[in-house]
């Protein structure tokens, strides 16, 4: 199935009238905003209403997270990475989107919009003039007031109807089963809840969360008494605001005093968080690390924290409570700079263990923690411009095979400007820059950073980093056809410092670069050699990432051998290991190799489709096939030939089948062997 929306973790209740009219807008509105006060239930209707509507829309349903996001300069890259497109190219990323969604028809949801309401209509703006077949859905506390816009005012549940009882009981029964309702008065004191709460599904379902520990009708009488109190202070909050805030209050005073603690520590991540993370971050003091994770199941069974499988994440409006009274303890800064240590030691481990059966956790962990690395960025180059370089190199390789090029771009060259202290942190960003420039076709840019980072690498005495900016200037050599110069560069960096390949990453990437090279030379002998060494060990230790290249490589040295069936095993296995890693970029250039071998083979039909599947991801990442020479030449020969076979009509057909294909999981058709292999 196309398209992406979040599982829904719980029941949904009621709204049937406003789905309804969701329904109906759907289908004839391009541009839809749900309102309401925060705690209201917008995200929830609009996973509904978006689920509902996935047979109408052919390109699918996608929902992009805004919630976390505090940079507007992100927001054309948050939606681009929420439908798949990882940009390489030097283009306006609006420019890019607008391109990307021009030909499509789907449902892309924007949630949480409030805190970019100017930014978010402007980028709708942009994009349903250029694509026709868009519509957008958009939640938000605030309309976007954007032309054409249609607003959806969302209230509460009716707070004396059925609905919002049916909320607060199935929360409670969910948890306990019925029994916990049966007690004598249980159904009028829930009545009692729904209607002091006025039908807020976010302070109903906070109150259901409390029964267990205490009686339904003890939550009524408490709960009215804090309402009464409240009616005699004078408050002047507005209405519904102010009933949400007062049964989150009320939630947090019935918080023992480690998980008030906890709370306010946790408010410091922005994204999903695990439990070792929250025991590093916020252990210390009167909460003690062992106490962690019985205090967060205790606030996750009360509602502050939402769970879902081994991840944790904390609502908007909850966050914003705990945010006050970490504020009034004196400690955002303290634990501000613990989140930050945290994912900077993250980043660090990951980086480091690279080389290993641990790189594919690594690379998971990284992206599940990309919106709190970016938090830990943006302190860094606050409070400490050395550690936000640190940081940016670390991310490098992770944030581009991830498809967060862009981004990653745009770190280290922040980082660059707030950091121009020499020493290994500023190189190591330098050279990760180099590595982003020439991978956006930049070349002379590219060119020019790494003479620097090389320089630079030489002046810090880093052997590390002089592998790293070897490679760098490496990767841009063979891009731009001197393979005989990089072979003398990489041969001459790893002479200076000899070593087991996988000593390091950089190393080893160095010597990936070695069968690069060779190839390019026409050496196939030996880069066919040292391909088959380098990959052994690779299989033995659980290595992907330079596994898939080097099956790249053996791919590409199979065909200019004329044996295309060898190069079409090394093609499938390589897009295995891309497809494990999330590498838009690497799953393009393996779908090439693949649809030259299955031409070679004489599969015309099959090759041309995926020449097709292939010409799909070059468009996700922003820019026609790039590649060596030598790559490019026996791509276009393969090509040719499945055209001859078909001829124009018969391989355009197929072309079109194997492009409407889009996203990983269209590579399963793709990695089944032909039927006589099976």
């Amino acid at each position: 199935m196309k398209g992406h929306i979040p599982p829904e973790t719980s029941s949904f209740v009621g709204r049937r009238q406003e789905l309804a009219l969701l329904d109906a807008a759907l289908a004839t509105r391009r541009l839809i905003t749900l309102t309401g006060a925060g705690g209201v239930g917008k995200t929830r209707l609009a996973l509904r209403a978006a689920a509902r509507a996935e047979d109408a829309f052919p390109d699918g349903v996608w929902w992009a997270d805004l919630a976390a996001l505090g940079d507007p300069e992100l927001l054309p890259v948050t939606v681009s990475d929420a439908v798949e497109l990882a940009d390489h190219s030097p283009r306006m990323p609006v420019e890019a989107l607008c391109e990307w969604l021009a030909d499509k028809r789907l449902l892309l949801v924007l949630d949480s919009c409030e805190h970019l309401a100017a930014d978010c209509a402007h980028l709708a703006g942009e994009l349903l003039t250029t694509a026709p077949g868009l519509t957008i859905m958009a939640t938000s506390r605030v309309p976007l007031a954007c032309g054409s816009e249609e607003v959806f005012d969302i209230p509460p549940l009716p707070a004396d109807g059925a609905d919002a009882l049916a909320l607060f009981t199935a929360r409670v029964t969910e948890r306990l089963g019925l029994e916990a309702l049966s007690e004598p008065g249980a159904a009028e004191a829930a009545e009692s809840i729904c209607r002091r709460l006025e039908g807020i599904p976010l302070a109903i379902e906070l109150a259901a969360a409390q029964v267990g520990p205490a009686a339904v009708t003890e939550i009524a009488a408490r709960l009215g008494s804090r309402f009464d109190v409240q009616a005699r202070s004078g408050l002047c909050w507005p209405r519904r605001p102010q009933t949400l805030r007062t049964a989150i209050g009320w939630t947090h005073e019935r918080c023992a005093p480690l998980e008030r603690l906890l709370w306010a520590r946790l408010t410091v991540f922005r994204g999903a968080f695990d439990l070792a993370a929250a025991r590093a971050v916020t252990a210390g003091g009167p909460l003690g690390a062992d106490d962690v994770e019985a205090v967060l199941g205790r606030l996750a069974a009360q509602g502050v924290v939402r769970r879902d499988g081994d991840r944790y994440r904390m609502l908007d409006t909850v966050r914003e409570h705990g945010r006050e009274w970490l504020g009034e303890l004196g400690q955002d800064a303290e634990f501000a700079r613990r989140h930050a240590e945290h994912f900077s030691r993250l980043a660090s481990w990951a980086a480091s263990s690279w080389v290993g059966s641990e790189q594919i956790h690594c690379y998971r962990m990284v992206e599940a923690a990309h919106t709190d690395l970016r938090t830990a960025l943006d302190h860094w180059l606050a409070e400490d411009p050395r550690q936000a370089a640190e940081l940016a190199g670390s991310l490098v390789y992770f944030w581009t095979c991830r498809g967060h090029l862009r981004e990653a771009r745009a770190s280290l060259e922040r980082a660059l400007a707030a950091h121009r202290t020499p020493g290994p942190a500023r190189t190591r960003a330098l050279t990760g820059l180099g590595m982003a420039v020439a991978r956006q076709g930049e070349y002379a840019l590219a060119a020019a950073i790494n003479r620097e980072a090389v320089e630079a690498s030489v002046e810090d005495g880093d052997k590390e980093g002089q592998f790293a900016a070897a490679y760098a200037a490496g990767v841009l050599g063979l891009l731009t056809g001197s393979a005989e110069q990089v072979r003398e560069v990489i041969a001459r960096t790893l002479a200076a410092a000899p070593g087991f390949a996988f000593d390091s990453p950089a190393r080893l990437r160095c010597h990936l670069l070695q069968v690069f090279a060779l190839t390019a030379l026409g050496e196939l002998g030996e880069a066919y050699s040292l391909a088959v060494e380098l990959r052994q060990h690779c299989a033995q230790i659980g290595e992907i990432w330079t596994r898939s290249y080097l099956d790249h490589q053996l791919s590409l040295i199979a065909l200019l051998r004329a044996a295309p069936h060898e190069a079409a095993a090394h093609a499938r296995t390589m897009l295995e290991g891309k497809r494990a890693l999330g590498d838009a970029f690497g799953v393009a250039l393996g779908l090439d190799l693949l649809a030259a071998a299955l031409a070679a083979e004489g599969a015309a039909e099959q090759a041309a489709s995926v020449y097709g599947t292939g010409a799909a991801f070059w468009r996700s990442v922003g820019y026609p096939q790039p590649g060596m020479p030598e790559l490019r030449a026996v791509r276009e020969r393969c090509e040719a030939t499945a055209r001859a076979a078909l001829g124009d009509r018969g391989y355009a057909s197929a072309y079109a089948r194997g492009s409407a294909s889009r996203g990983m999981t269209a590579l399963a058709d793709v990695l089944l062997p032909p039927p006589r292999a099976r």
